[in-house]
């Protein structure tokens, strides 16, 4: 079994080593949070919005579109 192994590699480790293999755990554990999808949080986008944003699409870019 793998936890079995890295058991085992861990008792091999000089124990003024240890903080710093914890370090790297604990932030490798961190960045694996990081890497799930955040729950999205509806509503309005940061800031304000330019009255340019409704303005409607030229003809030209509409027809891209399609």
């Amino acid at each position: 079994m793998l936890i079995q192994k890295i058991l085992q590699e861990l008792q091999d480790i000089p124990e003024e080593k240890l903080a710093e293999l914890f370090d790297i755990i604990h932030y490798f554990r961190l960045g694996l949070a990081q890497d799930l999808p955040q729950p999205r949080t509806p509503g309005l986008l940061p800031g304000q919005l330019s009255d340019a944003f409704f303005d409607p699409l030229p003809d030209e870019e509409l027809q891209q579109w399609e």
